[in-house]
Order: structure tokens, then C-alpha cells, then sequence
């Protein structure tokens, strides 16, 4: 068992075993959770928006960046042409 002291201030020193276990360094986030009376320490990890892709179903097929530009240009300009025939 590992043990670690509270100080004054609130803070506890998470013991170089746990940080290493857990693959924490310095100015990581953790998560606490409280069950009764225990808590859990969780990791919480950053993830890049590239780790995330492919995490969702997809609603619709991926069209190419060209095409989404297309797009938007048209409807952009859908939208110019209206507010000038006001």
C-alpha cells in the first residue's frame, strides 16, 4: 500500500510509483471520483482532433475539401445575390 500526506493547504503529492503507472507528468489533469469512501484517480488525457477522427459513425459520406468549398461558395453566393436584389 502507498500512502501519501495532506497538506495545509489541501494538496497531496501523488507518490513517483502511482505517476509512473499512470504515466503522469507535470501539469497533467486528473479527474477524482468519490464512491463512499474511496476515490478513484483517473488520467485526463488531451486528445489531438486527429486521435478523435473515426470515433463517430459517419451520417453521411466524406466529399472531398474541394467539393465543400464548392459548396459553400455557391451558397455564399446564393446568399450575396439575394441581399442585393433587396
Amino acid at each position: 500500500m502507498i500512502t501519501a500526506t495532506i497538506t495545509a493547504k489541501g494538496q497531496v503529492i501523488i507518490p513517483s510509483y502511482v505517476r509512473k503507472a499512470l504515466n503522469l507528468n507535470s501539469h497533467d489533469r486528473v479527474i477524482f471520483i468519490v464512491e463512499g469512501e474511496r476515490v478513484i484517480l483517473i488520467p485526463a488525457r488531451r486528445h489531438s482532433i486527429m486521435e478523435l477522427r473515426g470515433s463517430l459513425p459517419a451520417t453521411a459520406p466524406f466529399s472531398d475539401h474541394q467539393e465543400i468549398r464548392d459548396a459553400v461558395r455557391r451558397q455564399r453566393g446564393d446568399e450575396l445575390a439575394q441581399e442585393t436584389c433587396r
